[in-house]
């Protein structure tokens, strides 16, 4: 039987009734999830994943900060501790072994960050890193790249603790502003190195909640949302240039939350993981390092 997550996934949507890549990456490892769309669209969504899948909010038009706190009074209503949520564009699970980037089951590797998240009791938020910013590399990544970073920004998939007094804000950085929000309200969060995603460059794709805001990041867009953040949080958060363009930046990198992480007296058990290698059918291993490390586990198994 394939591990599952306990948690419940919830993905909020807009304008991508046949390209929620999200859907299809759950769908394929049948892990179960609901897509958060608007009325306007709910027959569109539930034509293409069915009507099981989708949930509708109450309003039209209201934005992706509204659909992120319905989801999560939803969630609280429903009686869960903790939930989940995606953007619609993750195109793959990944785990990262021995510097490789491998795609993962998606239910046995959100199932790992649960487990991780639950041995301890002040964990807020929780997300996974994006593999594009894990540089591969054969026997890299024991040395360079922990389990997961601590008290670090959370983005694009967000396991929250539902019990979190705060709330998500602003028409943008949201994610920044709920992280900061947990780290200074004294609480840690988790950025999963060991399971991570890969997600497309913002606003590459069309559709999608922030399509009418697109014209927010032309001229001086970057700049005017920087700005709001470090209105929010002074000395904390601070307007740069990076990458040529304007850039909101965290106070010494985010590392001055040193929150510690707080075990819990009884925490639940630890999964059955049984993690394997395995070639995708039809595809060639083109790399010879991975190549070599698939020989590898292969006769580890005989």
């Amino acid at each position: 039987m394939k591990l599952m997550p306990r948690y419940p996934i919830f993905i909020p949507s807009k304008g991508r009734a046949d390209k929620v890549l999200t859907a299809k990456v759950f769908e394929s490892d049948g892990v179960p999830y609901h897509l958060v769309v608007e009325p306007q669209e709910a027959e569109a969504y539930a034509k293409v994943w069915g009507q099981h899948r989708v949930l509708v909010l109450p309003e039209n038009n209201q934005g992706l900060v509204y659909s992120r706190n319905w989801i999560k009074t939803y969630s609280i209503a429903q009686g869960h501790e903790r939930h989940w949520q995606f953007d619609d564009d993750i195109q793959v699970i990944g785990r990262l072994h021995k510097g490789f980037r491998i795609p993962c089951a998606a239910g046995l590797g959100l199932a790992i960050c649960e487990d991780v998240v639950d041995q301890y009791e002040n964990v807020a938020i929780a997300s996974l890193n994006d593999h594009k910013f894990l540089l591969a590399g054969h026997g890299l990544s024991r040395e360079k790249y922990p389990p997961f970073y601590l008290n670090a920004r959370c983005y694009t998939c967000f396991l929250v603790l539902n019990s979190l007094p705060y709330v998500w804000r602003y028409r943008y950085n949201e994610d920044t502003d709920m992280t900061l929000q947990a780290l200074a309200g004294g609480w840690c969060t988790m950025l999963f190195n060991a399971i991570n995603m890969v997600s497309p460059a913002t606003l590459s794709r069309p559709g999608g909640q922030m399509a009418s805001s697109t014209a927010s990041y032309l001229n001086d867009g970057r700049l005017k949302m920087a700005r709001q953040l470090e209105r929010v949080w002074p000395g904390v958060v601070t307007t740069k240039r990076r990458f040529h363009r304007a850039q909101h930046t965290v106070k010494g990198n985010w590392q001055g939350f040193d929150t510690p992480l707080k075990k819990k007296a009884n925490p639940p058990p630890l999964r059955d993981y049984r993690m394997t290698l395995e070639r995708v059918p039809g595809r060639e291993i083109k790399n010879d390092k991975m190549q070599q490390l698939f020989e590898e586990v292969t006769r580890a198994k005989e």
